[in-house]
C-alpha cells in the first residue's frame, strides 16, 4: 500500500502548491496534507526538514519498501501521471498530449512579470493595478493559449476536454485575474469560474480566507 503525503505552503499564497494538490484531488488520488505556513521565522527550516530542494510543495511517497521524496510541482505532477495512468492527468492524444505538456512547462518556467504584479492572494480583491508592457504581453499570452486550446470545443469543458495537469498549472492564474479583476473575454471568462467552481477550487479558496482571517485576528 503506497502512501502519499503532499507538503505544501500557505494556501492563500501559495500558487506552486496548488497545482499538484489540485491535481491529486481532481484525480481522486488520496494523500495526507501537511501545510507549512509561509512567511513565519519557522517556515525555513519546516520545509527545509521535508524538502531537500528548501522549497515547497514536496511529495513524500512511502511503501514498497522505500521513502522518498519528490519535489517541484512539475515533478510531482508527472510522478503521479506516471504512476496513476488510470487518472488520465494528461490527454490521451499524443499531439494534444505534448501541447498540454508544452504549455504547462511554459507556465512553469515563465511569466515572471504577470507573477511579480500580480501576486497569488485568493482571499482578497485588489482593484486592477496600471500593468506594465511586459505584464500586458504575459496576459496576453495566457489569454491566447486558452484560446487556442479552448477553439477546438472538445467535450468536458477544459483545455483538453477532460480536466488535465495543464488545467491544474493554470488555476493559479485563474485565481490571480479574480483577485485582480483582469477583463477577460466571456468564452475566457466561463473558463475561468468552471476552474473557480470545482469543488477541490472551493475547498482550497475556503481555506485561503481563513489563514487571512486568522491572520487578521492575531
Amino acid at each position: 500500500m503506497v502512501r502519499y503525503t503532499l507538503f505544501i505552503g500557505s494556501k492563500n499564497w501559495s500558487s506552486w502548491s496548488l497545482r499538484p494538490w489540485l491535481a491529486m484531488k481532481m484525480a481522486h488520488i488520496p494523500f495526507e496534507e501537511v501545510l507549512v505556513r509561509l512567511r513565519t521565522p519557522e517556515t525555513k527550516a519546516r520545509i527545509l526538514s521535508n524538502s531537500p530542494s528548501g522549497k515547497i510543495p514536496a511529495l513524500r511517497i512511502e511503501g514498497e519498501g522505500s521513502s522518498r521524496i519528490v519535489w517541484d510541482s512539475i515533478a510531482i505532477c508527472e510522478t503521479i501521471a506516471e504512476r496513476h495512468p488510470e487518472a488520465s492527468l494528461w490527454p490521451k492524444d499524443p499531439a494534444l498530449r505534448a501541447e498540454a505538456r508544452s504549455i504547462s512547462a511554459e507556465m512553469h518556467a515563465g511569466f515572471v512579470e504577470l507573477r511579480k504584479t500580480l501576486s497569488m492572494d485568493i482571499a482578497a480583491r485588489h482593484p486592477t493595478p496600471a500593468l506594465s508592457d511586459a505584464v500586458q504581453a504575459e496576459v496576453a499570452r495566457v489569454t491566447a493559449i486558452w484560446i487556442s486550446v479552448l477553439e477546438r470545443e472538445l467535450h468536458g469543458g477544459f483545455l483538453f476536454g477532460d480536466f488535465t495537469i495543464a488545467d491544474a498549472f493554470y488555476a493559479p492564474v485563474v485565481t490571480r485575474f479574480e483577485t485582480y479583476g483582469v477583463h477577460l473575454p466571456a468564452r475566457l471568462q466561463a473558463y475561468a469560474q468552471r476552474i473557480l467552481a470545482l469543488p477541490p477550487m472551493r475547498a482550497w479558496q475556503a481555506g485561503a480566507k481563513a489563514e487571512a482571517a486568522e491572520a487578521q485576528s492575531n
